[in-house]
């Protein structure tokens, strides 16, 4: 189940950054989208680097909650303005467009990367008590 996942994941992200080329700021966003599908490939031959995961989390979480709280942010687009439909288009026409769009898109690398860190922990967790019950 965790490979079909990750390899989802993994062809996903590539497919996000692909679609960056004619973002405003492709120089973020490929190489944020691409840390993900790499992430996600390993982790769907499965090796795990809990410590990746955690760092992409961290970081995408700080982008992600000044992403929300921008002025043209997340909550702009949804007290504002009405949460305007922001897969209208493939080119965001506003800035709270682009953003709220920015932030959904940490959101899934988010909930990816703590998937794979949560499962690579209770791996862990598993080989340790397995070894914890050979000593004692």
């Amino acid at each position: 189940m965790m490979k079909i996942f990750n390899v989802f994941c993994c062809v996903m992200f590539v497919l996000f950054a692909a679609l960056q080329w004619n973002d405003p700021d492709p120089y973020i966003w490929i190489p944020i989208y691409l840390f993900g599908a790499v992430l996600c490939g390993l982790a769907a031959t499965r090796r795990y680097y809990r410590g990746w995961y955690l760092f992409g989390i961290l970081v995408f979480l700080a982008y992600a909650t000044f992403l929300f709280f921008e002025k043209d942010g997340v909550l702009s687009w949804a007290t504002e303005h009405q949460a305007q439909n922001i897969a209208g288009t493939m080119k965001a026409s506003t800035p709270w467009i682009e953003d709220t769009r920015e932030f959904f898109g940490l959101f899934i690398l988010i909930i990816a990367l703590l998937v794979n860190f949560v499962h690579s922990s209770q791996k862990k967790a598993k080989k340790m008590r397995k070894k914890m019950m050979k000593i004692g």
